[in-house]
């Protein structure tokens, strides 16, 4: 049997948990004395995923790394992007590459070339299907001959999802409802091409910011893996989390949450007053809320199930 990056994903998210960590590493989410340490703050940004990764471990089961970010920094983030997918490989840390890409026929090609192959070549990428269900066509044609995967929009976690993503249609479904059904049918033409009953590379991105909602979408797709975004600073709770990575599971996202700890921690108290922290304080309290996160799922899911 074939294999590919969402089944890769699966196994470590069930090995090492279902946290995913968001490097959506702004540098603001660092301190100015850390920042001030290096040439430019993209070297910054680079040294604190690099802290990260390297010491993640057991602690999350994949890491999510949002384009726009780096994008922001200009050639110096590219690069920085670029270096930190090397050292999520170099680390064997399942990569999702967050660059919700949407467009048609050649411009989607180019999109879908782009990332899964060159210089920001990765794992697994996130895309709006929101111009049509044509613009997925190129990307899971690179799913079927080179095993990657892919997380389609279905519902997000923010409140503006009502304007499109919740209006009714003249069925009397809703949209996202009418793109659940679309996901469900090319996963189980993936499915098929590789061989398998229970795991397709196309997955669903579906926020956990309402329970009620959360229990529909997981029943509506039951065999489709999540990326669970919300959870955290957005106000998701990690019991809605635990409803979604019901039935085919999924990974649950957390950013700022762990990147930005530092603000808040407690034993940093001392050290953030004086404006003395170094790189390692804020890469290990990154680490202790990664720690914590892993566990209120884990909990959730426990709770849930019994």
């Amino acid at each position: 049997m074939k294999t590919h990056q969402m089944q890769i994903l699966r196994e470590s998210c069930a090995k090492n948990g279902p946290l995913c960590v968001g490097l959506d590493t702004d540098p603001s989410y660092l301190p100015p004395e850390v920042i001030s340490l290096y040439e430019n703050p993209s070297e910054a940004v680079l040294a604190y995923n690099r802290g990260i990764i390297e010491n993640l471990g057991d602690k999350a089961g994949c890491c999510k790394v949002q384009i726009a970010y780096y994008e922001a920094m200009g050639l110096n983030g590219l690069k920085t992007y670029i270096e930190t997918l090397k050292l999520l490989k170099k680390y064997k840390i399942p990569c999702i590459s967050d660059i919700k890409r949407g467009d048609i026929a050649d411009t989607a090609k180019a999109y879908a070339r782009a990332h899964f192959s060159g210089d920001f070549e990765t794992d697994i990428i996130t895309v709006n299907p929101y111009m049509g269900f044509d613009t997925l066509k190129p990307f899971t044609e690179w799913c079927a001959s080179a095993g990657k995967g892919m997380f389609v929009l279905l519902r997000t976690s923010n409140s503006g999802m009502q304007d499109l993503e919740n209006q009714k249609l003249s069925s009397g479904a809703v949209l996202l409802d009418l793109v659940a059904n679309e996901l469900n049918r090319i996963s189980d033409e993936m499915k098929a091409i590789f061989n398998t009953e229970y795991c397709s590379p196309v997955g669903a991105v579906v926020g956990c910011t309402e329970e009620e909602n959360a229990r529909s979408l997981r029943n509506a797709c039951p065999n489709l893996f999540f990326l669970i975004p919300g959870y955290g600073t957005q106000g998701g709770q990690a019991r809605i989390a635990a409803i979604l990575l019901e039935k085919a599971g999924g990974t649950v996202n957390s950013s700022r949450g762990i990147l930005c700890n530092w603000k808040k921690d407690d034993i940093l108290e001392d050290k953030r007053n004086k404006n003395a922290l170094l790189l390692d304080d804020i890469v290990q309290s990154a680490l202790r809320a990664a720690s914590t996160a892993k566990k209120e799922l884990l909990c959730a899911k426990t709770e849930l199930s019994t």
